[in-house]
C-alpha cells in the first residue's frame, strides 16, 4: 500500500497508479484531488497526463474556461489528443466535444460553477471513464446548502470515486488515501509523520478531530504506525520550483 509520499512528484506517481488501479477496476468516476496551499494546477496537469499515454488521441481533456484551454493547446502541442473547454453552451454543443470515438475524459479543476454543465456532459458520455483533476465541485455558496444542494449531491458529485486525496489538515497532520487503500490520518512526531488511523470511508471534520486528540494509532494494518519524512515541509521547495 501507498504511504504519505515524501515530494510532489512521488506525489504524482502514486495518483497516476491510483487512476489506472481505478480503471482496471472498472470505476469510471474518478477524482484525483493535490489540496496542497499554492500549488498551480496546469504543471500538475502536465505532469499527470502520461497516465493517459496508451489511448493516445482517443483522450478528451476539459478545462472549465476557454483560456484556460487555450493556454493548455499553446503549451501542449506535442500531445495527440484535444483539449477542450467546459463552456456553457446548449446540449446541442455539448454534442460537438464528445464524440463517439473519445474513449476517456479528463476535466481539469472544475468548479462549483460547471456543475450543471458538467453534469449534462456527463450523461453524454455515459459509462466511458472519466477523470477529475483537482475540482472544486461544492461550494455552498454557488451549489447551495438546501434541497437542489443535496439533490445536486446525490445525484452527481456522490457518484465520483475519490481516488487519490492529499490534504494537510493544518501544520502537523494530514489526510491522505490512495486507492485501492483506504483513508489515512497522518500526524507528525519529531519532525516525522506517522499514521495514526485508517479509515473505510472519508472522515468529517469532527472525526478527524477525535483521531488527531487522542494522537494514538488506530486500525492500523500492521499494528504499528509507519513513518515518514515530514511531507509537506519537503514539498515546500517543489511548490515553489511550480510557481516560478
Amino acid at each position: 500500500m501507498a504511504e504519505l509520499p515524501k515530494t510532489l512528484e512521488e506525489a504524482i506517481t502514486q495518483s497516476r497508479e491510483a487512476v489506472k488501479s481505478a480503471l482496471a477496476d472498472s470505476v469510471t468516476r474518478i477524482q484525483v484531488d493535490f489540496l496542497l496551499p499554492e500549488l498551480k494546477f496546469m504543471p500538475v496537469a502536465e505532469q499527470f497526463l502520461p497516465v493517459f499515454a496508451e489511448y493516445e488521441s482517443r483522450v478528451k481533456v476539459f478545462f472549465a474556461d476557454a483560456g484556460a484551454a487555450a493556454l493548455a493547446r499553446r503549451d501542449w502541442q506535442d500531445v495527440p489528443f484535444k483539449v477542450e473547454d467546459i463552456g456553457t453552451g446548449r446540449a446541442a454543443s455539448l454534442q460537438t466535444k464528445i464524440q463517439p470515438e473519445d474513449e476517456i475524459f479528463l476535466f481539469i479543476a472544475p468548479t462549483s460553477v460547471e456543475v450543471p454543465q458538467l453534469e449534462k456532459m456527463c450523461k453524454i458520455i455515459d459509462t466511458r471513464p472519466i477523470v477529475f483533476l483537482n475540482p472544486r465541485l461544492e461550494d455552498s455558496g454557488v451549489v447551495g446548502i438546501g434541497y437542489a444542494a443535496r439533490e445536486t449531491r446525490r445525484r452527481f458529485i456522490s457518484t465520483i470515486e475519490s481516488c487519490y486525496y492529499l490534504r494537510p489538515v493544518d501544520d502537523e497532520s494530514a489526510l491522505f488515501r490512495c486507492y485501492p487503500g483506504q483513508w489515512e490520518v497522518w500526524l507528525e512526531s519529531n519532525n516525522e509523520y506517522e499514521k495514526i488511523a485508517e479509515l473505510p470511508k472519508r472522515p468529517s471534520g469532527d472525526e478527524i478531530d477525535m483521531i488527531l486528540m487522542k494522537g494514538q494509532p488506530s486500525t492500523t494494518s500492521e499494528g504499528t504506525p509507519a513513518k515518514k519524512p515530514s511531507v509537506f515541509k519537503s514539498l515546500q521547495r517543489f511548490m515553489k520550483a511550480l510557481s516560478s
